[in-house]
């Protein structure tokens, strides 16, 4: 099992607009990928937006960045973030 942790940097002001693409994207994920366990936008206590993934395998997050969905969101997004994610992938302990 795989799980990503993934800093999300937001323009500022640009906060209710990123949330709404983000909640429209993790619909789309939960919805239509099968090998993804859990895709949650999450904020931390200092504003720091987040998206915490859940995969069954390396397989299932490889596809997972070729879905349609994450295509369309590209541009959606181009327009509320300050920068590109900070991905951390990681290998899930007992699983």
């Amino acid at each position: 099992m795989k799980a990503i942790v993934a800093k999300l940097l937001v323009q500022a002001g640009k906060e209710a607009e990123f949330e709404k693409v983000a909640l429209e994207l993790a619909a789309q994920v939960e919805a239509n990928e099968p090998g993804n366990q859990c895709y949650k936008l999450c904020k931390s206590a200092d504003g720091d937006y987040f998206f915490v993934e859940l995969y069954d395998s390396a397989e299932a997050m490889a596809a997972h960045r070729d879905m349609p969905h994450m295509k369309e969101a590209g541009p959606k997004f181009a327009g509320v973030m300050a920068g590109r994610p900070e991905i951390t992938v990681l290998d899930v302990i007992g699983e």
